[in-house]
């Protein structure tokens, strides 16, 4: 019996999330966040209490500044529970205007004008609660702060003070919540930009993986297509080129499952906690480099293409090699399916400030009714138009279609794109 350890294959641990993230770490927070909050509450309450119990002869203006000051423990609960905040702000506001003694003063009214600086306080928490709380909600905050506000200065401002503190009261009330409304549009503005841009790069993102995988599919079934019905045909008669036609389907079959498993890899790569197990390196993108492989299996289907290159061959981006592969595929495959043609040429021009890239047959050309077939030149038009080119496509004079696309080329383009 053979006794040789077996070697456990183990999975590496995930790794751990950055201090700060962990669930445990962040409910840890969230528990001093609120511990806090809470803190600053009750402290805000004491401080009221000995301002107006210790020092009961104090000036008003004294109290109003005190507790304005003091308000400044309640940031925590206005971060939490804004509605809450309003709350202990009016009360300690209410409570600094009728609670103390009153003071034995020529001037009554001047006297207590000082005790209205506590709804300062008031007024900025209105503020927030403005921007942050529903429409209803605000409304009801606002309509209760300004009803207790005008009776506190019609009840304890007398002669003068009473119009001028009414007025401040009105004024400082309406700028908070000026304020807050416009920080309540800027946030649901912002907001709506980032729902528009996700929605944007979903589309473009759901348009990249529809062409890639039309183009990626439509050429290799368009050959299968092909050398299915030249297989059967044959298949009695001439069994030698019927097995020629199994076996371009068989190869090109298996590219393309390559290609669609190579495409998926990628989009499980990038998904949030994607991973890609069993695949440790993705093959390059398709380019120009490949064209010579793309042209032989088209000649398999029975399509005489000849391929002129010119200019300086360079490496070059790789969206534009991507690009550039793509369009010269999908008019392949369109010549392909759809002329009825017996010769193609594709020309490649290698330009210093663009590529060029152009496809002829001696086809049938485009129907009257439209030269797109599906959605394959609609695909061109988005390639080519996401690089800011180029493309003509249409009948040509003397008959057959022409395809051209025209992509401009960086000032350098020394070091290839990712990938190639």
């Amino acid at each position: 019996m053979d006794t040789t350890p077996t070697a456990t294959a183990t999975r590496p641990a995930p790794p751990r999330p950055p201090h700060g993230t962990h669930p445990e770490g962040a409910a840890r927070a969230l528990t001093r966040s609120a511990t806090a909050a809470w803190a600053g509450g009750v402290l805000y309450v004491v401080l009221l209490l000995l301002l107006l119990g210790g020092a009961p002869r104090s000036s008003p203006t004294y109290h109003g500044v005190a507790s304005l000051l003091a308000a400044s423990l309640l940031v925590g609960v206005l971060r939490r529970t804004p509605l809450l905040a309003l709350v202990l702000t009016l009360l300690g506001a209410t409570a600094v205007v009728v609670l103390p003694p009153r003071p034995n003063v020529t001037s009554v009214a001047l006297a207590y004008q000082g005790e209205f600086l506590s709804f300062l306080a008031v007024d900025l928490v209105l503020g927030c609660v403005v921007a942050t709380r529903k429409r209803g909600t605000a409304i009801a905050a606002v309509t209760a702060s300004l009803l207790v506000q005008l009776l506190l200065v019609g009840g304890f401002a007398h002669g003068e003070s009473l119009t001028v503190n009414a007025v401040i009261t009105v004024l400082a009330m309406a700028a908070s919540c000026m304020v807050g409304l416009l920080v309540r549009e800027r946030r649901e503005h912002a907001t709506a930009l980032r729902a528009q841009e996700v929605s944007e790069a979903v589309t473009a993102e759901r348009l990249r993986i529809a062409r890639e995988l039309h183009d990626m599919v439509a050429h290799s079934i368009g050959i299968v297509a092909i050398q299915a019905g030249v297989g059967g045909r044959v298949i009695e008669t001439q069994p030698a080129e019927a097995r020629e036609a199994l076996r371009v389907i068989e190869a090109t079959s298996r590219e393309t499952l390559s290609n669609l498993r190579r495409t998926l890899v990628a989009l499980r790569k990038a998904a949030p906690g994607g991973d890609a197990d069993g695949e440790a390196s993705l093959a390059p993108s398709p380019g120009l480099a490949d064209l010579d492989a793309l042209v032989a299996a088209t000649v398999d289907a029975g399509l005489r293409v000849d391929v002129h290159r010119s200019g300086t061959r360079r490496p070059l981006p790789a969206d534009v090699d991507l690009a550039a592969y793509r369009i010269v595929q999908e008019a392949l495959t369109n010549v392909v399916r759809h002329a009825g043609a017996g010769h193609c040429r594709v020309t490649v021009d290698h330009g210093d400030e663009e590529l060029t890239v152009e496809i002829v047959d001696d086809g049938r050309g485009a129907p009257e009714s439209g030269s797109a077939h599906g959605f394959g030149i609609v695909g061109m038009r988005e390639r080519v138009a996401l690089l800011h080119g180029r493309l003509s496509v249409g009948t040509r004079p003397e008959g057959g279609f022409r395809v051209a696309a025209r992509l401009p080329l960086p000032a350098s383009t020394d070091v290839a794109g990712e990938g190639r």
